[in-house]
Protein backbone atom coordinates (compact mmCIF):
# COMPACT_ATOMS: atom_id res chain seq x y z
CA UNK A 1 0.00 0.00 0.00
CA UNK A 2 1.40 3.40 -0.96
CA UNK A 3 2.29 5.80 1.81
CA UNK A 4 0.68 9.20 2.16
CA UNK A 5 2.83 12.22 1.37
CA UNK A 6 4.60 13.37 4.56
CA UNK A 7 3.72 17.02 3.94
CA UNK A 8 0.04 16.10 3.54
CA UNK A 9 0.15 14.04 6.75
CA UNK A 10 1.20 17.14 8.70
CA UNK A 11 -0.84 19.58 6.62
CA UNK A 12 2.06 21.86 5.66
CA UNK A 13 3.61 23.21 2.47
CA UNK A 14 6.91 21.84 1.11
CA UNK A 15 8.64 25.13 1.91
CA UNK A 16 7.42 25.13 5.54
CA UNK A 17 9.95 26.39 8.07
CA UNK A 18 11.27 24.31 10.97
CA UNK A 19 8.98 26.20 13.34
CA UNK A 20 5.92 25.52 11.15
CA UNK A 21 6.92 21.86 10.90
CA UNK A 22 7.22 21.48 14.66
CA UNK A 23 3.94 23.31 15.30
CA UNK A 24 2.11 21.12 12.77
CA UNK A 25 3.50 17.95 14.37
CA UNK A 26 2.55 19.08 17.87
CA UNK A 27 -0.99 19.75 16.68
CA UNK A 28 -1.36 16.41 14.86
CA UNK A 29 0.26 14.38 17.64
CA UNK A 30 -1.81 16.02 20.35
CA UNK A 31 -5.01 15.35 18.39
CA UNK A 32 -4.29 11.68 17.61
CA UNK A 33 -2.24 10.58 20.65
CA UNK A 34 -3.37 7.11 21.87
CA UNK A 35 -3.72 8.36 25.46
CA UNK A 36 -6.37 10.79 24.26
CA UNK A 37 -8.07 8.32 21.90
CA UNK A 38 -8.23 4.97 23.71
CA UNK A 39 -9.48 2.03 21.62
CA UNK A 40 -9.32 4.10 18.42
CA UNK A 41 -7.12 2.24 15.96
CA UNK A 42 -7.55 4.95 13.33
CA UNK A 43 -6.22 7.65 15.64
CA UNK A 44 -3.25 5.46 16.62
CA UNK A 45 -2.38 4.93 12.95
CA UNK A 46 -2.54 8.68 12.26
CA UNK A 47 -0.32 9.27 15.28
CA UNK A 48 2.27 6.84 13.90
CA UNK A 49 2.10 8.51 10.48
CA UNK A 50 2.67 11.92 12.06
CA UNK A 51 5.67 10.60 14.02
CA UNK A 52 7.18 9.09 10.90
CA UNK A 53 6.65 12.24 8.85
CA UNK A 54 8.17 14.47 11.52
CA UNK A 55 11.21 12.24 12.05
CA UNK A 56 12.03 12.47 8.35
CA UNK A 57 11.23 16.11 7.69
CA UNK A 58 12.93 17.31 10.89
CA UNK A 59 16.26 15.89 9.66
CA UNK A 60 17.80 18.14 6.95
CA UNK A 61 19.51 15.25 5.14
CA UNK A 62 16.45 13.03 5.19
CA UNK A 63 14.20 15.90 4.14
CA UNK A 64 16.46 16.67 1.18
CA UNK A 65 16.43 13.00 0.16
CA UNK A 66 12.66 12.80 0.56
CA UNK A 67 12.10 15.99 -1.48
CA UNK A 68 14.25 14.53 -4.31
CA UNK A 69 13.34 10.83 -4.26
CA UNK A 70 10.15 10.61 -2.22
CA UNK A 71 9.69 7.62 0.11
CA UNK A 72 12.36 5.68 -1.83
CA UNK A 73 14.97 8.09 -0.49
CA UNK A 74 14.24 7.44 3.18
CA UNK A 75 12.47 4.06 3.50
CA UNK A 76 14.93 1.17 4.17
CA UNK A 77 12.56 -1.21 2.46
CA UNK A 78 12.73 0.90 -0.68
CA UNK A 79 16.46 1.47 -0.73
CA UNK A 80 16.69 4.26 1.80
CA UNK A 81 17.91 4.04 5.39
CA UNK A 82 21.35 2.59 6.15
CA UNK A 83 23.48 2.84 3.00
CA UNK A 84 21.19 5.61 1.74
CA UNK A 85 19.84 8.72 3.44
CA UNK A 86 17.54 6.89 5.86
CA UNK A 87 20.06 6.23 8.65
CA UNK A 88 20.72 8.78 11.36
CA UNK A 89 21.29 9.44 15.00
CA UNK A 90 17.79 10.62 16.01
CA UNK A 91 15.50 8.30 17.95
CA UNK A 92 11.89 8.75 18.93
CA UNK A 93 12.57 9.30 22.62
CA UNK A 94 14.41 12.51 21.69
CA UNK A 95 11.58 13.62 19.45
CA UNK A 96 8.96 12.81 22.07
CA UNK A 97 10.75 14.76 24.78
CA UNK A 98 11.27 17.74 22.49
CA UNK A 99 7.75 17.96 21.12
CA UNK A 100 5.57 16.66 23.95
CA UNK A 101 7.33 18.20 26.90
CA UNK A 102 4.51 20.65 27.56
CA UNK A 103 1.55 18.98 25.88
CA UNK A 104 0.64 16.40 28.49
CA UNK A 105 2.22 18.11 31.50
CA UNK A 106 1.02 16.65 34.77
CA UNK A 107 -1.18 14.17 32.91
CA UNK A 108 1.82 11.98 32.07
CA UNK A 109 4.57 13.21 34.39
CA UNK A 110 6.66 10.84 36.48
CA UNK A 111 7.26 10.67 40.20
CA UNK A 112 9.70 8.12 41.55
CA UNK A 113 9.66 6.18 38.25
CA UNK A 114 5.85 6.01 38.08
CA UNK A 115 3.51 7.75 35.67
CA UNK A 116 1.33 10.11 37.68
CA UNK A 117 -2.00 11.42 36.51
CA UNK A 118 -3.90 14.51 37.56
CA UNK A 119 -7.37 13.75 38.87
CA UNK A 120 -10.40 14.50 36.72
CA UNK A 121 -12.26 17.79 37.04
CA UNK A 122 -15.83 17.48 38.31
CA UNK A 123 -18.98 19.49 37.62
CA UNK A 124 -21.86 20.10 40.01
CA UNK A 125 -25.11 21.78 38.89
CA UNK A 126 -26.38 24.10 41.62
CA UNK A 127 -29.91 25.53 41.37
CA UNK A 128 -30.64 28.77 43.21
CA UNK A 129 -33.70 30.94 43.70
CA UNK A 130 -33.54 34.43 42.23
CA UNK A 131 -33.29 35.87 45.74
CA UNK A 132 -30.31 33.63 46.59
CA UNK A 133 -28.55 34.53 43.35
CA UNK A 134 -29.08 38.26 43.82
CA UNK A 135 -28.15 38.43 47.51
CA UNK A 136 -25.53 35.67 47.64
CA UNK A 137 -25.61 32.66 49.89
CA UNK A 138 -23.61 29.75 51.28
CA UNK A 139 -24.73 26.28 50.25
CA UNK A 140 -23.60 22.85 51.40
CA UNK A 141 -23.36 20.27 48.61
CA UNK A 142 -22.58 16.55 48.54
CA UNK A 143 -20.33 15.44 45.71
CA UNK A 144 -19.57 11.84 44.64
CA UNK A 145 -15.86 11.59 43.89
CA UNK A 146 -12.73 9.45 44.05
CA UNK A 147 -10.48 10.21 47.01
CA UNK A 148 -7.05 8.90 47.93
CA UNK A 149 -7.34 5.62 49.85
CA UNK A 150 -6.39 6.31 53.47
CA UNK A 151 -5.48 2.68 54.15
CA UNK A 152 -2.71 2.41 51.56
CA UNK A 153 -2.14 6.18 51.20
CA UNK A 154 -2.74 5.93 47.49
CA UNK A 155 -0.17 3.25 46.72
CA UNK A 156 -2.74 0.54 45.97
CA UNK A 157 -0.67 -2.01 47.89
CA UNK A 158 -1.68 -3.79 51.10
CA UNK A 159 -0.66 -1.94 54.25
CA UNK A 160 2.91 -2.81 55.14
CA UNK A 161 3.84 -3.69 51.56
CA UNK A 162 4.91 -1.65 48.55
CA UNK A 163 4.44 -1.95 44.80
CA UNK A 164 7.41 -3.58 43.09
CA UNK A 165 9.22 -2.27 40.06
CA UNK A 166 7.85 -3.67 36.81
CA UNK A 167 10.42 -6.07 35.35
CA UNK A 168 9.14 -5.64 31.82
CA UNK A 169 9.83 -1.90 31.54
CA UNK A 170 12.28 -1.53 34.43
CA UNK A 171 10.00 0.99 36.14
CA UNK A 172 9.82 3.38 33.17
CA UNK A 173 6.22 2.63 32.24
CA UNK A 174 7.26 2.51 28.58
CA UNK A 175 8.76 -0.20 26.41
CA UNK A 176 10.74 0.48 23.25
CA UNK A 177 10.17 -1.38 20.01
CA UNK A 178 12.40 -1.18 16.96
CA UNK A 179 10.60 -0.68 13.65
CA UNK A 180 13.17 -0.22 10.91
CA UNK A 181 15.20 2.81 11.86
CA UNK A 182 12.44 3.99 14.21
CA UNK A 183 12.65 3.43 17.93
CA UNK A 184 9.02 3.53 19.03
CA UNK A 185 7.98 3.89 22.65
CA UNK A 186 4.73 2.33 23.81
CA UNK A 187 2.92 1.96 27.13
CA UNK A 188 4.12 -1.09 29.00
CA UNK A 189 1.45 -3.81 28.63
CA UNK A 190 2.23 -5.34 32.03
CA UNK A 191 2.01 -2.31 34.32
CA UNK A 192 -0.12 -0.12 32.00
CA UNK A 193 2.38 2.70 32.25
CA UNK A 194 2.59 2.91 36.04
CA UNK A 195 6.12 1.50 36.23
CA UNK A 196 5.18 -0.71 39.17
CA UNK A 197 3.27 -3.92 39.81
CA UNK A 198 1.14 -4.54 42.88
CA UNK A 199 1.59 -8.10 44.12
CA UNK A 200 -0.64 -7.83 47.21
CA UNK A 201 -3.40 -5.21 46.58
CA UNK A 202 -5.07 -3.14 49.27
CA UNK A 203 -8.35 -4.71 50.40
CA UNK A 204 -10.15 -1.37 50.63
CA UNK A 205 -9.36 0.08 47.21
CA UNK A 206 -8.53 -3.22 45.43
CA UNK A 207 -5.22 -1.89 44.19
CA UNK A 208 -6.63 1.31 42.68
CA UNK A 209 -5.18 3.67 45.29
CA UNK A 210 -8.50 5.55 45.28
CA UNK A 211 -11.92 4.92 46.76
CA UNK A 212 -15.31 6.29 45.81
CA UNK A 213 -16.91 8.45 48.46
CA UNK A 214 -19.33 11.32 49.05
CA UNK A 215 -17.88 14.49 50.43
CA UNK A 216 -19.69 17.54 51.76
CA UNK A 217 -18.45 20.94 50.68
CA UNK A 218 -19.48 24.47 51.59
CA UNK A 219 -19.88 26.68 48.54
CA UNK A 220 -19.88 30.44 49.02
CA UNK A 221 -22.01 31.97 46.24
CA UNK A 222 -21.24 35.67 45.67
CA UNK A 223 -24.10 38.14 45.26
CA UNK A 224 -25.20 38.84 41.70
CA UNK A 225 -24.45 35.49 40.05
CA UNK A 226 -26.61 34.40 37.13
CA UNK A 227 -27.36 31.28 35.11
CA UNK A 228 -24.20 30.09 33.34
CA UNK A 229 -21.73 31.42 35.92
CA UNK A 230 -19.22 28.93 37.34
CA UNK A 231 -17.53 28.78 40.71
CA UNK A 232 -14.18 26.93 40.76
CA UNK A 233 -13.21 25.00 43.86
CA UNK A 234 -9.51 24.22 43.40
CA UNK A 235 -8.32 20.69 44.24
CA UNK A 236 -11.84 19.49 45.11
CA UNK A 237 -12.14 17.20 42.08
CA UNK A 238 -11.10 13.56 41.85
CA UNK A 239 -7.86 12.44 43.46
CA UNK A 240 -4.91 11.93 41.13
CA UNK A 241 -3.37 8.54 40.43
CA UNK A 242 0.05 7.47 41.72
CA UNK A 243 0.38 10.63 43.78
CA UNK A 244 -0.78 12.99 41.03
CA UNK A 245 -2.53 16.27 41.95
CA UNK A 246 -6.32 16.32 42.37
CA UNK A 247 -8.60 17.92 39.83
CA UNK A 248 -10.91 20.88 40.40
CA UNK A 249 -14.65 21.07 41.06
CA UNK A 250 -16.70 23.49 38.95
CA UNK A 251 -20.06 24.52 40.41
CA UNK A 252 -22.38 25.49 37.53
CA UNK A 253 -25.03 28.02 38.52
CA UNK A 254 -28.63 27.77 37.36
CA UNK A 255 -31.30 30.23 38.55
CA UNK A 256 -34.89 28.99 38.86
CA UNK A 257 -37.79 30.86 37.28
CA UNK A 258 -39.40 33.43 39.55
CA UNK A 259 -43.20 33.83 39.79
CA UNK A 260 -42.98 37.64 39.55
CA UNK A 261 -39.64 38.82 38.18
CA UNK A 262 -37.68 38.06 35.05
CA UNK A 263 -34.00 38.94 34.99
CA UNK A 264 -32.04 40.44 32.11
CA UNK A 265 -28.44 40.97 33.23
CA UNK A 266 -28.66 43.64 35.96
CA UNK A 267 -32.31 44.61 35.33
CA UNK A 268 -35.48 42.99 36.57
CA UNK A 269 -38.82 43.02 34.73
CA UNK A 270 -42.31 42.56 36.18
CA UNK A 271 -45.82 42.73 34.77
CA UNK A 272 -48.22 44.71 36.97
CA UNK A 273 -51.97 44.29 36.37
CA UNK A 274 -54.02 47.43 36.96
CA UNK A 275 -57.74 48.09 36.79
CA UNK A 276 -59.47 49.98 33.98
CA UNK A 277 -60.31 52.78 36.42
CA UNK A 278 -56.70 53.18 37.63
CA UNK A 279 -55.47 53.23 34.04
CA UNK A 280 -57.97 55.95 33.12
CA UNK A 281 -57.81 58.14 36.23
CA UNK A 282 -54.33 57.35 37.54
CA UNK A 283 -53.42 56.21 41.01
CA UNK A 284 -50.85 54.62 43.25
CA UNK A 285 -50.04 50.91 43.45
CA UNK A 286 -48.00 48.90 45.89
CA UNK A 287 -45.55 46.66 43.99
CA UNK A 288 -43.05 44.08 45.28
CA UNK A 289 -39.27 44.46 44.87
CA UNK A 290 -36.42 42.28 46.07
CA UNK A 291 -35.80 44.89 48.78
CA UNK A 292 -39.40 45.02 50.00
CA UNK A 293 -42.51 46.92 48.92
CA UNK A 294 -42.49 50.11 46.88
CA UNK A 295 -45.11 52.54 45.56
CA UNK A 296 -45.68 52.85 41.81
CA UNK A 297 -47.42 56.03 40.65
CA UNK A 298 -49.51 55.50 37.52
CA UNK A 299 -50.44 58.69 35.61
CA UNK A 300 -53.95 59.14 34.13
CA UNK A 301 -54.69 57.72 30.67
CA UNK A 302 -51.98 55.05 30.89
CA UNK A 303 -52.09 52.29 28.28
CA UNK A 304 -51.19 48.60 28.46
CA UNK A 305 -47.48 48.02 27.82
CA UNK A 306 -46.22 51.27 29.31
CA UNK A 307 -42.97 50.76 31.25
CA UNK A 308 -42.18 52.42 34.55
CA UNK A 309 -38.58 52.40 35.76
CA UNK A 310 -37.77 52.07 39.44
CA UNK A 311 -34.10 53.00 39.64
CA UNK A 312 -31.73 50.90 41.73
CA UNK A 313 -34.30 48.18 42.42
CA UNK A 314 -32.58 45.61 40.20
CA UNK A 315 -29.43 43.51 40.67
CA UNK A 316 -25.89 44.43 41.65
CA UNK A 317 -23.77 42.54 39.04
CA UNK A 318 -21.26 40.05 40.44
CA UNK A 319 -18.48 41.49 38.27
CA UNK A 320 -19.10 45.09 39.34
CA UNK A 321 -20.83 48.02 37.72
CA UNK A 322 -23.95 50.00 38.61
CA UNK A 323 -26.97 48.36 40.16
CA UNK A 324 -29.77 47.63 37.72
CA UNK A 325 -33.38 48.84 37.68
CA UNK A 326 -36.80 47.29 38.11
CA UNK A 327 -38.96 47.86 35.02
CA UNK A 328 -42.69 47.49 35.63
CA UNK A 329 -44.89 46.90 32.59
CA UNK A 330 -48.53 47.68 33.28
CA UNK A 331 -51.30 45.50 31.90
CA UNK A 332 -54.86 46.90 31.95
CA UNK A 333 -57.11 44.12 33.17
CA UNK A 334 -60.58 43.66 31.74
CA UNK A 335 -63.14 43.17 34.52
CA UNK A 336 -64.82 39.74 34.62
CA UNK A 337 -67.95 38.18 36.18
CA UNK A 338 -69.94 41.44 36.04
CA UNK A 339 -73.47 41.60 37.40
CA UNK A 340 -76.32 43.22 35.49
CA UNK A 341 -75.95 46.58 37.21
CA UNK A 342 -72.23 46.77 36.39
CA UNK A 343 -72.87 45.82 32.79
CA UNK A 344 -75.48 48.55 32.47
CA UNK A 345 -73.09 51.13 33.92
CA UNK A 346 -70.46 50.14 31.36
CA UNK A 347 -72.97 50.49 28.53
CA UNK A 348 -73.81 54.00 29.75
CA UNK A 349 -70.12 54.84 29.97
CA UNK A 350 -69.52 53.50 26.48
CA UNK A 351 -72.40 55.61 25.08
CA UNK A 352 -71.06 58.66 26.90
CA UNK A 353 -67.57 58.15 25.50
CA UNK A 354 -68.87 57.76 21.94
CA UNK A 355 -70.98 60.91 22.22
CA UNK A 356 -68.30 62.97 23.87
CA UNK A 357 -65.51 62.93 21.26
CA UNK A 358 -62.27 61.09 20.69
CA UNK A 359 -61.51 59.23 23.90
CA UNK A 360 -59.83 56.31 22.14
CA UNK A 361 -57.02 57.77 19.97
CA UNK A 362 -55.48 54.39 19.16
CA UNK A 363 -58.84 52.98 18.06
CA UNK A 364 -59.51 55.95 15.77
CA UNK A 365 -56.01 55.75 14.30
CA UNK A 366 -56.56 52.07 13.59
CA UNK A 367 -59.91 52.76 11.89
CA UNK A 368 -58.34 55.47 9.76
CA UNK A 369 -55.56 53.12 8.71
CA UNK A 370 -58.02 50.36 7.87
CA UNK A 371 -60.12 52.70 5.68
CA UNK A 372 -56.98 53.85 3.86
CA UNK A 373 -55.90 50.23 3.31
CA UNK A 374 -59.18 49.27 1.60
CA UNK A 375 -59.47 52.43 -0.50
CA UNK A 376 -55.88 52.48 -1.88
Amino acid sequence: MSKQDYYEVLGIAKNASDAELKKAYRRAAQKHHPDRNPDDAGAEEKFKQAKEAYEVLNNPQKRAAYDQFGHAGVDPGLGGGPGGFGGGGANFSDIFGDVFGDIFGAGGARAGGQRVYRGADLRYNLELTLEEAVRGTTVKIRVPTFATCATCEGSGAKKGTKPSTCTTCGGHGQVRMQQGFFSVQQTCPRCNGSGTVIGDPCADCHGQGRIKEQKTLSVKVPAGVDTGDRIRLANEGEAGENGGPPGDLYVQIGVKEHPIFKRDDANLYAEVPISFVTAALGGELEVPTLDGRAVLRVPPESQTGKLFKMRGKGVQPVRGGPKGDLLCRIVVETPVKLNSEQKELLRQLDKSLKDGGKHSPQHHSWLDGMKKFFTD
